[in-house]
């Protein structure tokens, strides 16, 4: 009987095209046999490109940067909270935090990447060889675990690890997670046919190495801007790789929601560096979302959460903010926050205004006014109607602007212009020419396809058109992120936001998550998925895999 085997950390490559590894001398008598599994020479980096919030921030540590008013050098301004204890503890933390103070911790010309976030690797882990120093150095550290830890550790598995040997009948299997994979449902991924996987494909896929990296970027500052972070961390990946007399020419990146955006503009700058693209829950047209939080503060709740899930969302208000003097004063003059906002792509009209009139004891809705009619960004750039997106008086509660609200008025006018230019002239419909996307369309996690502002008809003879609610005069803000106006100087009226109206992921909805369809590849629409946990479902990590292998079978 042969004597059993451990695995021995992984190898590390060395500048002669070498490997080494570490073991320990132990005593004779010990005859459990160390391990070592040679990597093959030929490398696909895998990058994962979180979302908004997906990436831990400190205040900055380099002299390139302008000093934070608050925070000491180094210390942590954003890491989102694992687990619930810990969300629990960041509800308190963050709702006690005045506008002034959000404002200036979340400032983005003080703050760049941390690269010292929490990992919790498996105890299987050490099965693979794995350890936290060998993936802190790949930046694994500069996401949130919560969110991306399924899929890091996922991938660094399932990618490197096809076949393996049967220990009874010493003959080539094929690994659990393959044999997973191929007998996935398609109706899982949204498809009712797909390729499956063949043998052939996967000694094909088997005869690359996958490291797996994660990129981190200040998702405060415009995607433009990240988007040259993500290129500089593919050159350098490549060329570690390649000064280590690897073949390595291309990298293919894995991204969620925001960080499509982010992939899509460095994939046009680079094509030939990026063999492929799988995004996640993108919002490629952007997303009303974005509208309602700024506008009126974080949602607490949704026609299709539970009890548990409405708690969650409250934690959830808490942190990002639920008034608007919270949300408005970060993300105001933040040009990544701006850049999520419907472009001029998304489906028009999806602002709405109605009134709610009694009539013979029941109540009538009225459609009365539809926006944008024309440039959504003007509708961005309009700070003095009723249903402006920045109220410029509570956009700068800490005083950064020392000029007042001109300033403020030039600031968000920037940011908003910023965000035109990304959208029209850097992104526009451009895809990387080898593109794979999923996203949610699922009833049961209701978004916002559209914003409806609904106000009760007072009933005091007031008609409401078009042109009068347009031009109601603004008297000031009401619970629940509501707005009251004075229409024709006589009829006081309030407007509170509805709730989420169309299928999606809980955030994005399924009009801007199908916004890819005609120029990628293939486009996955899937149920039972949740905007901010999609990595941590089964299903998608299978068909990440699934796609993977895929893609690398047109490699020499």
């Amino acid at each position: 009987m042969a004597d059993p085997t451990r695995p021995l950390p992984n190898l590390i490559p060395q500048p002669d095209g070498s490997w080494s590894g570490r073991t320990v001398l132990t005593p004779t008598a010990f005859t459990t046999r160390g391990k070592f599994t040679l990597p093959p020479s030929k490398v696909v980096p895998v990058i994962v490109v979180p979302g908004i919030m997906g990436s831990n921030l400190r205040a900055a540590t380099s002299p390139s940067k302008r000093a934070s008013r608050v925070l000491d050098p180094g210390a942590e301004a954003w890491r989102a909270p694992n687990g619930t204890f810990e969300g629990l503890y960041a509800a308190r933390v963050w709702k006690a935090r005045a506008p002034a103070l959000r404002q200036q911790i979340l400032d983005p010309a003080t703050l760049e990447v941390d690269d010292r976030g929490d990992i919790h690797l498996p105890l299987e882990a050490r099965t693979y060889g794995m350890s936290e120093s060998e993936v802190r150095e790949r930046w694994w550290g500069e996401v949130h675990w919560d969110s991306y830890g399924n899929l890091l550790y996922g991938l660094h598995v399932g990618l490197n690890h096809t076949f393996d040997m049967d220990p009874l009948d010493n003959v080539r299997v094929l690994c659990r997670h393959w044999k997973d994979v191929i007998a996935c449902d398609p109706a899982r991924w949204g498809v009712r046919t797909i390729e499956r996987l063949t043998e052939q494909e996967l000694e094909r896929h088997a005869a690359f190495h996958y490291p797996v990296y994660a990129c981190g970027y200040n998702w405060l500052e415009s995607c433009g801007a990240s988007a040259v972070r993500l290129r500089t961390r593919i050159e350098r990946i490549i060329a570690f790789w390649r000064e280590r007399k690897r073949t390595c020419d291309h990298v293919l990146l894995v991204t969620h929601s925001m960080g499509g955006l982010v992939a899509r503009a460095c994939a046009k700058e680079i094509p030939e560096r990026i063999l492929g693209i799988v995004h996640g829950v993108m919002p490629a047209l952007g997303a009303p979302v974005c509208y309602r939080r700024i506008a009126c503060g974080t949602e607490t709740s949704s026609p299709s959460n539970g009890a548990l899930a409405n708690k969650e969302a409250e934690c959830i208000a808490d942190i990002l903010g639920e008034r608007p003097e919270a949300t408005m004063a970060v993300m105001a003059t933040s040009p990544g926050a701006l850049e999520l906002l419907p472009n001029h792509l998304y489906p028009r009209p999806w602002l709405h205004v109605h009134t709610v009139s009694r009539v013979n004891n029941k109540d009538v809705r009225r459609h009365v006014v539809q926006l944008p009619a024309g440039n959504p960004y003007d509708l961005y750039r309009d700070m003095d109607s009723w249903y402006r997106l920045v109220d410029p008086r509570m956009a700068d509660p800490a005083g950064k602007y020392l000029m007042g609200e001109p300033e403020v008025r030039r600031v968000v006018r920037t940011a908003i212009a910023s965000a035109e230019r990304f959208h029209c002239r850097t992104l526009d419909t451009y895809y990387h020419p080898n593109t794979y996307a999923f996203y949610g369309a699922d009833p049961g996690q209701m978004a916002f396809a559209s914003v409806h502002w609904i106000g009760r008809d007072p009933g005091d003879g007031t008609v409401f058109t078009e042109a009068n609610l347009k031009a109601a005069s603004w008297l000031g803000y009401a619970a629940a992120g509501g707005r009251r106006v004075r229409v024709e100087g006589r009829t006081n009226l309030q407007l509170v936001p509805a709730g989420q109206d169309a299928a999606g992921d809980g955030t994005v909805p399924h009009q801007s998550g199908a916004g890819p369809r005609p120029r990628v590849k293939q486009l996955f629409e899937m149920r039972g998925i949740d905007h901010q946990g999609a990595f941590n479902q089964e299903a998608v990590l299978l068909l990440i895999q699934h796609l993977v292998a895929k893609i690398v079978q047109k490699l020499p």
